[in-house]
């Protein structure tokens, strides 16, 4: 029962992204949801990212010696001073491990 619950969601996931992907098929959709999509990547980010960096064993870390809050707010302004994605990495690397060696 459980690999046809799996078959089902694999052709659901494959159906909704090759509609969106294949450019014979004629999609229209509205301004609002265009618009709404251009937001979809930073949310799923966010979704993924959030527990990583407040949560330790299902606890609230604490914040003032937290490397991944402190690591995730330097990282955001390393991305938006360097606007170079290699660089951005490397320096939020490195600026990461200094963190945790420091805390």
């Amino acid at each position: 029962m459980s690999w046809l619950l799996l078959l089902g969601l694999a052709a659901l996931v494959f159906f909704n992204r090759y509609l969106f992907l294949e450019p014979r098929v004629p999609v229209r959709l509205p301004a609002l949801l265009r618009q709404a999509l251009n937001y979809s990547a930073p949310c799923l980010l966010t979704a993924i990212c959030g527990p990583i960096i407040l949560l330790h064993d299902g606890t609230l870390r604490s914040l003032p010696d937290n490397p991944y809050l402190l690591g995730a707010v330097v990282g955001v302004v390393i991305a938006a001073w360097v606007r170079n994605m290699i660089l951005s990495v490397l320096l939020i690397l490195l600026a990461f491990y200094l963190l945790c060696w420091l805390l």
